[in-house]
């Protein structure tokens, strides 16, 4: 009769890379061995019975294969195979070894020796993916990306605008409290088959629904309204854990979540199941519902954008996940990092998920593979075509003012591996434009997608009928106009909330000659999903140009104008300038737009540099208001994963020129590099966050 079972959890976790999981139980990973040991009643003979019943599911079965009955040196079992390592005594040393394609989930392990039946206490075995193991799809050979994109709980997401980029910190606390719990219970809600969950493909897909709450009770609910009463301001999360926690404990969507909470949670979720994950912006990211390759983008005749008439739009930036694996689903030639998101934008196979699709397949133009190619295809390379709306006799009348081939899926960026900056993957979803290669990757996509004409399509407009079949794009380069003319859209001051707004819009000729330009140039308001909130000023001028030469155009808008709106909007704005240029000569039309971030001072956090593990230390964050405003209803949220739990400080209004200080004690429960993210909010500004570094010693 079995007395015991040591599951030798140190040593095991240590060899499988799970030793960070705060969890009892043994976690481990499938197709590498673990040892356990039994202690018996007496010493081990030859004639004696002993099988380790590994059993998943509620009600494990031989022959359903949920139930495996493995016997020491007997001939494996689904692929999984358990040895004697060394008998001593009433001791016996065993080594199991899973299948590198068993599914994954919990395991219950019972040791039955003749009639007896051993059920230890935490018998449930976690069994993982593995990336360390060269026969599992998920097998990932350098070790410093395995550190980053599977061990690595801290990490950014890329925000803001292609015009300025910057990192969001967050925590993705893979291995942190009832996280790897929270995603067993999504993958036995998933209700994937036995067989299903061998495959990282198949998983990722479940998961990239689950993540939202959409058609499933999932985990987090998004909301884009910019009422968030009843519920936590996106802008508000820095990490996944308290929204996993909660959704655990609670078993209800938790409120609410953008583009970046979901990545965020479903970057958290592959890499605690063992799959290399990274959080992927593409900036300029079209989300287009008809898959015919291009945004429309309606202008009133003051050049400002109008939200009502398109069901299409440009987002500021959009952030998905990529996961990587070999493709055994898909032809050779696919394999590596996969597309997968889980924002809900629109339904796949009835339900709002998306992915995995290959990231070669989109810079190939192979959209026709699974899952969801045209979808991530037209994200990246899809054309924004401006329409001016103007009345003729009582009835709208669309002009086209500009046409862009080259905006859309700009600066794809991802955390590099091993070092906090931002890397460009551009290159992985897109060859170079204009190449040789991007014409035929373009063509063959193309062929797949069979884009309608080039006519408006807002609700207007559908009654006109577009010329159908299969029309090749010819526009493969900007349209070249014949005085050269070019915009370019910048700020001449820093932007600081309280300031007036101080932009120029530049407008360039490059053929000689006298040539009269009217310009254009609308300033408003709009969240990252490219919805504008607010109109702030509109400048008209005509100038004259002796070409070739170039004109500056100021545009100044006053703080009065915009600041009543930045504080009664939940989310972060972006500044958008239009510009629409005609030459009067040539009718050369070109139109252009970008969107500015505002700046904000930081925050300052003094902490040691070194600390030792269980020894407290004072971590202060310090934030001075260089401002012209009050901020109202500032708040401080903190979190340090193995170091603080999550932590808000109410820091009521700060008054210019003040500063606020406020100080937590923190207790190193983890060795290693570990990092404290803090994040200010209030009514004025949403989002000034900062990270330190720290090295817990023992």
């Amino acid at each position: 009769m079995v007395t015991g079972i040591d599951f030798l959890k140190s040593q095991n976790t240590q060899q499988h890379h799970t030793d960070g999981y705060n969890i009892k139980n043994l976690v481990v990973r499938r197709g590498q061995p673990f040892l356990v040991q039994v202690s018996l009643n007496r010493e081990l003979r030859p004639a004696d019975k002993l099988s380790l019943r590994f059993g998943i599911g509620e009600n494990p079965m031989k022959n359903r294969g949920s139930l495996l009955s493995l016997k020491p040196e007997r001939e494996d079992f689904n692929g999984w195979k358990i040895s004697v390592v060394k008998k001593d005594g009433k001791e016996c040393l065993l080594s199991v070894t899973s299948s590198p394609n068993a599914p994954v989930g919990k395991y219950n392990l019972h040791v039955k020796t003749a009639t007896n039946i051993y059920k230890p206490e935490n018998g449930a075995i976690y069994l993982l993916f593995n990336p360390w193991c060269e026969d599992d799809v998920v097998y990932m050979a350098d070790e410093a990306e395995k550190k980053e994109y599977v061990l690595n709980d801290t990490g950014y997401i890329y925000v803001g605008s292609a015009y300025s980029i910057y990192d969001r910190p967050w925590n993705f606390g893979q291995f942190e409290e009832f996280i790897l719990d929270a995603c067993m219970y999504l993958l036995d809600k998933s209700k994937l088959s036995l067989n299903d969950r061998r495959h990282p493909a198949n998983v990722s897909r479940a998961m990239s629904a689950l993540v939202n709450a959409n058609d499933d009770n999932g985990v987090v609910l998004g909301n884009w309204s910019g009422n968030y009463i009843n519920g936590t301001s996106p802008m508000d999360w820095i990490g996944s854990v308290t929204i996993l926690q909660k959704y655990y404990k609670t078993k209800k969507p938790v409120r609410y979540g953008q583009c970046w909470v979901f990545a965020g949670v479903l970057n958290t979720v592959m890499r605690c199941l063992g799959v290399p994950s990274r959080c992927v912006s593409t900036f300029d990211a079209a989300h287009d519902t008809e898959e015919n390759l291009r945004v429309d983008i309606y202008l009133n005749e003051k050049g400002e954008k109008l939200n009502s008439l398109s069901f299409d739009s440009v987002w500021n930036f959009h952030v998905w996940n990529d996961v990587w694996m070999k493709r055994t689903d898909l032809p050779n030639g696919f394999d590596g990092w996969q597309a997968i998101d889980s924002t809900p934008q629109e339904q796949s196979q009835g339900r709002f998920q998306c992915g995995p699709c290959p990231v070669k397949a989109v810079r190939e133009g192979d959209v026709y593979l699974p899952y969801d190619s045209k979808f991530v295809y037209a994200e990246v390379n899809a054309d924004r075509v401006y329409w001016v709306v103007k009345k003729v006799n009582g009835k709208d009348k669309y002009f086209k003012v500009g046409t862009e081939t080259q905006e859309i899926g700009k600066n794809i960026s991802t955390k590099a591996v091993g070092q906090n900056r931002r890397v460009d993957i551009t290159r992985e979803y897109k060859y170079p434009e204009g190449t040789k290669e991007e014409r035929m990757s373009m063509q063959r996509a193309y062929s797949f997608l069979r884009p309608s004409g080039l006519m408006p399509r807002s609700g207007y407009a559908s009654t006109i009928q577009t010329m159908g079949g299969n029309i090749q794009p010819l526009i493969l380069k900007e349209p070249v106009t014949k005085t050269g003319l070019q915009l370019e859209i910048n700020n001449t001051e820093a932007l600081h909330p309280g300031n007036p707004l101080e932009m120029a819009i530049t407008v360039k000729i490059s053929a000689p000659g006298n040539w009269t330009v009217d310009l254009t140039g609308s300033c408003q308001l709009q969240y990252y999903t490219g919805k504008v909130q607010a109109n702030l000023g509109t400048i008209k001028e005509t100038i004259n140009l002796e070409g070739p030469s170039e004109m500056q155009i100021p545009m100044k808008i006053a703080p009065d104008a915009y600041m009543k709106t930045l504080s009664s909007v939940e989310d972060e704005v972006l500044i958008l300038v239009t510009a629409i240029a005609e030459v009067k000569e040539t009718n050369d039309k070109l139109t252009k737009e970008t969107s500015m971030r505002f700046q904000y001072p930081p925050i300052t956090v003094q902490m040691p540099e070194i600390a030792k593990l269980y020894n407290d230390f004072t971590c202060a964050f310090i934030f001075k208001n260089k401002l012209n405003v009050i901020l109202e209803n500032c708040k401080l949220l903190v979190e340090g994963l193995g170091i603080l739990k999550m932590t808000t400080f109410e820091l009521g209004d700060i008054m210019p020129g003040r500063i606020a200080k406020s100080e937590v004690i923190c207790t190193p429960t983890r060795l290693g590099d570990k990092k404290i993210v803090a994040k200010l909010i209030s009514n004025q500004i949403k989002g000034i966050s900062t990270e330190k570094a720290i090295t817990i010693t023992e």
